[in-house]
């Protein structure tokens, strides 16, 4: 992968267009970060994709695109209290549904200190 990514940076050097431009700093930070890129190789506790990070922007990015953006602040506050519980009691294995029943009924489930 090395070779292949110096080769990039080398052949991209000239970024005479503004695809190049994008193909070269794409190189260079594959050369320059490549022990971040590769890091899921040498450490099991790193995920192979960001796929849980992005789906936690999903929704608030939908919303904004349906609605036109949040209405205000406070609301947009609100939305991402309760969008920032549902993803952790979900990644900690607790139902969603339940969780919004228990925090609604005045006994909020709270995550145990790591």
């Amino acid at each position: 992968m090395h070779s292949a990514v110096v080769l990039g940076v080398q052949a991209t050097a000239a970024r005479a267009s503004k695809l190049e431009r994008k193909y070269h700093a794409l190189f260079v930070r594959l050369r320059d970060r490549r022990d971040d890129y590769l890091r899921f190789v040498s450490d099991p506790a790193v995920p192979f994709d960001n796929n849980s990070s992005e789906r936690t922007i999903r929704m608030p990015k939908l919303r904004t695109k349906v609605s036109g953006s949040m209405r205000t602040t406070t609301g947009a506050e609100h939305f991402a209290a309760i969008r920032s519980y549902i993803a952790t009691a979900t990644r900690q294995g607790i139902d969603t549904l339940d969780a919004l029943i228990q925090a609604t009924t005045g006994n909020p489930w709270i995550p145990t200190p790591a």
